[in-house]
C-alpha cells in the first residue's frame, strides 16, 4: 500500500491540508474526544484542534463550554477532556472504573454533594475539616466513577460538583457494554488516522490491549477493517486508497503534547527522539510525518533549548526557516530558539 497516499489521505481527514469550517470541525472534533487545550500553554482555556479550524475554535469552544455543549470528565487514564454530551453514554462505557472500595474520604464526600450539593472545593473543606489536597483526589475518584460532575462552565476556579444524576438524569451509564462503545470509538479513530495499529489506540485511550485486541478482532471479523502494513483500517479506505490521488501537502507544524496525532503515536515518539533537556516541547510534523522534536524547558513560557530532527543535513538546511516559523506559532515570537540541530 502506498505510505504517501495513506499520509496524504491522514492530513485530509485532520484538516491539516484544508482547514475545517464549522460544520467540518464538529465532526472532526467528535472522532478525536476527548478534547483537550494545548499542553502547557493553554491552562484554563477551552480544548483546541490546534491548526485545524477556519475561525478561532478556542472562542467557539469556550461558548460551548458555557452552554454546556462541551461537557467535562475523566476519560483516558483519568486525564481531563471535553466531549459532547451526546456521546455521554459511549465514554461512559469505555472508560468508567467503578468504585467498589469507596474510602471513607470518598463516601464522606459523596454523601455531603448528595445532601447539600451542589458544592466547591472550598465549601466542602469548610463543612468536613478536611484539606484541599485530601478533597481533590477523592473527587476525582468520584469523576472517574461518574458519581459527581464538576461544572466547569467558564474560566472560573471556584467550580460546582454536582451529584451526576442530578446533572445528567437521563443518561443511562449501561447503554453500551465495553466492547460495543470501543467499537464505535475505533472507527472514529481509524476514519482520522486512516492506518493505525493496537499500540496507538493504547496509547491516545490508555486502555489494555486485552480489551482493544477483541474489539479491533470483532470489527476485522464484521469486515470493517482491513488489516494491511502491520495495521488496521476501514476496509472502505482500503479500498480507496487504491485510487486515491490527494497530495501530501508540504507544510511544518509544531505539534503540542496534546494533540491528538501527538497523543496517537506518543509511545514511539518519546523513543525516537531523546535528548538531554528536562521538556519535550513539540514534536515537528513535517510533509505529514514526525521528523524531529523542540526541546527544552517549560516555564512561564517555553523556552526552546534545541530543535532536534531526523531530516537529511541539507534538508534540514533547506527547510530551517519553515521549521523555526513553525516553532514560534507556539512559544512566541519573542522567544528565542537557542540551537537548531545542536548549533
Amino acid at each position: 500500500m502506498n505510505q504517501r497516499r495513506i499520509t496524504a489521505l491522514r492530513m485530509e481527514r485532520q484538516h491539516l491540508a484544508r482547514k475545517a469550517n464549522e460544520s467540518e470541525y464538529g465532526a472532526l472534533y467528535r472522532d478525536t474526544q476527548p478534547g483537550q487545550n494545548v499542553y502547557w500553554n493553554g491552562f484554563g482555556d477551552p480544548p483546541s484542534l490546534t491548526y485545524r479550524a477556519d475561525f478561532d475554535d478556542v472562542e467557539f469552544n469556550r461558548e460551548r463550554q458555557r452552554t454546556h455543549a462541551l461537557i467535562k470528565g475523566r476519560f483516558a487514564g483519568g486525564a481531563l477532556g471535553w466531549i459532547v454530551p451526546e456521546d455521554l453514554e459511549l465514554f461512559a462505557a469505555a472508560f468508567i472504573k467503578p468504585l467498589d472500595k469507596p474510602s471513607e474520604r470518598q463516601l464522606v464526600l459523596l454523601e455531603l454533594i448528595e445532601r447539600e450539593g451542589p458544592l466547591t472545593i472550598q465549601q466542602m473543606k469548610a463543612e468536613t475539616g478536611m484539606l484541599v489536597k485530601e478533597i481533590t483526589p477523592a473527587l476525582h475518584r468520584l469523576q472517574e466513577a461518574f458519581l459527581v460532575y464538576e461544572d466547569q462552565y467558564d474560566g472560573e476556579w471556584d467550580r460546582g460538583w454536582y451529584k451526576f444524576s442530578d446533572m445528567f438524569p437521563d443518561a443511562d451509564l449501561n447503554k453500551y457494554s465495553r466492547q460495543a462503545a470501543l467499537k464505535i470509538l475505533l472507527r472514529r479513530f481509524a476514519f482520522r488516522n486512516v492506518l493505525f495499529d493496537a499500540d496507538m489506540v493504547r496509547s491516545f485511550y490508555k486502555l489494555p490491549a486485552k480489551e482493544i485486541k477483541p474489539a479491533i478482532g470483532a470489527l476485522i471479523d464484521d469486515d470493517v477493517f482491513a488489516e494491511s502494513e502491520g495495521g488496521y483500517l476501514l476496509r472502505t479506505d482500503f479500498e480507496l486508497l487504491r485510487t486515491y490521488s490527494g497530495e501530501v501537502p508540504k507544510s511544518v507544524y509544531a505539534m503540542h503534547r496534546s494533540d491528538f496525532l501527538v497523543k496517537s503515536n506518543e509511545h514511539w515518539l518519546k523513543e525516537k527522539y531523546p535528548h538531554p533537556y528536562p521538556d519535550t516541547l513539540y514534536y515537528l510534523l513535517i510533509d505529514g510525518v514526525f521528523r524531529g522534536a523542540a526541546a527544552g524547558k517549560f516555564r512561564y513560557t517555553p523556552d526552546v533549548e534545541d530543535v532536534i530532527l531526523d531530516l537529511p543535513d541539507d534538508e534540514a538546511s533547506d527547510r530551517r526557516e519553515d521549521i523555526l516559523r513553525a516553532v514560534h506559532v507556539l512559544c512566541g515570537e519573542d522567544n528565542p530558539v537557542k540551537r537548531y540541530q545542536g548549533k
